[in-house]
């Protein structure tokens, strides 16, 4: 398995990984599901320094992931975005990691925020915020095995699916 930027041709393999997220579980606070108009602006605002990363499976199994460009399966991706839009904030960036659900498992977020985080020291962050959702453990766990830090939480920030969510906030220094 290997990462590679993301690019225009991966847009369906990426709505086939993010928006059954947005409609069955609370791991984004989104409540409607991308179009595909929407996810080709998505690849564009990610093509600089809040780039996009996605794994790409090498090993032939047609079971896990969506087919992306050149033909390759994507089983995940990562992205960097802005933490605020204030100047000072610039050399902050914060993470995002989906992982296909066919792929769970097989140390994809792990490869992903990995080499999301050496693209961050190499495009010149200095700190990277991760807000997960309380409930999603599996991420808390994955940012924490990655040398982050809990700084916060975020008590019932958000609402979905009739509930009340918190927002852990977690931080590395790179």
């Amino acid at each position: 398995m290997r990462t590679r930027l993301v690019e225009h041709a991966d847009a369906s393999a990426l709505l086939a990984i993010y928006n059954p997220e947005v409609i069955e579980t609370t791991v984004t606070f989104d409540v409607i599901p991308r179009t595909m108009d929407e996810q080709l602006e998505w690849i564009d605002s990610h093509l600089g320094a809040h780039l996009a990363i996605v794994a790409v499976s090498d090993d032939g199994d047609e079971e896990i992931g969506h087919l992306g460009a050149r033909g390759e399966r994507i089983v995940g991706y990562a992205c960097f975005g802005p933490y605020r839009s204030r100047a000072a904030y610039a050399t902050t960036a914060e993470d995002s990691v989906y992982v296909d659900r066919s792929a769970r498992g097989r140390g994809v977020g792990r490869l992903l925020l990995d080499d999301l985080l050496a693209a961050g020291v190499e495009g010149g962050f200095h700190s990277v915020i991760a807000r997960i959702v309380g409930e999603n453990q599996a991420s808390i766990d994955l940012h924490l095995a990655c040398g982050f830090e809990m700084v916060g939480i975020e008590r019932e920030v958000g609402r979905k699916h009739g509930r009340w969510l918190d927002v852990v906030e977690l931080q590395r220094l790179l």
